[in-house]
């Protein structure tokens, strides 16, 4: 066997110094995590110095009140300016579920919070409707906004609608208006489209068409 070499200076140097570039690559990689770990921090400090302090901050304007939309109570508020003959006419307004021809019901019924109006709704529609005022006395309801009109007469009623310009419900009737009507058809009052009778002309006897002997003699 040889004898073992003998390591000079130079080798013993390298030997010492071989593990260098491992540490050189460990410290490549631990440099940009530490950086990166680091930098969140540097940037709240940064934030916190760069914020105003709080003496510096504007106040805070008041938000505006948002507009809420009107409630039913509110609206009814808003159009319960009904005069003194308007309510007249809303306390003789049939109120309940009628029938009606073809088999249709309406059902009416007052507002509790708008008194004089009323609320007409029945197979596919529903009005809120005020009295208005007629010259011949009829009860009439108006909804102006849905265009609906309901014509109350003392046999019957009827639900108009001025949009579509056609009837939504006839000969609708109330307990009292059945009566009614049972009264017409017993004895039915005159029809306006027909001539009033010519009134009877009492003759007239003149002293001459008198008898003789009728004559009183004067005294």
């Amino acid at each position: 066997m040889l004898p073992p070499r003998a390591r000079t200076p130079f080798a013993l140097a390298q030997q010492r110094t071989a593990p260098a570039p491992i540490a050189c690559a460990l410290a490549l990689v631990i440099a940009p995590v530490a950086a990166l770990a680091q930098a969140p921090a540097v940037e709240a400090v940064a934030k916190t110095s760069a914020a105003p302090a709080p003496a510096d901050r504007k106040p805070l304007r008041a938000k505006s009140a948002r507009r809420t939309p009107a409630t039913s109570a509110s609206l009814g508020a808003t159009k319960a300016t009904l005069s003194v003959a308007e309510l007249a006419i809303a306390e003789h307004v049939h109120v309940g579920r009628m029938p009606c021809e073809l088999g249709a019901f309406v059902t009416v019924t007052a507002d509790p919070a708008t008194p004089g109006y009323f609320h007409v709704q029945g197979k596919g529609f529903k009005y809120h409707m005020a009295p208005v005022l007629t010259s011949t006395g009829t009860a009439r309801l108006e909804d102006a906004k849905g265009g609906a009109v309901w014509l109350q007469i003392a046999n019957k009623s009827m639900l108009m609608s001025q949009r579509l310009g056609r009837r939504l419900a006839d000969e609708c009737m109330s307990p009292a208006q059945m009566l009614a009507a049972e009264a017409f058809g017993k004895n039915p009052p005159p029809s306006l489209l027909e001539p009033l009778p010519a009134p009877q002309m009492t003759p007239t006897v003149t002293p001459a068409e008198y008898p003789a002997d009728t004559q009183v003699a004067p005294q």
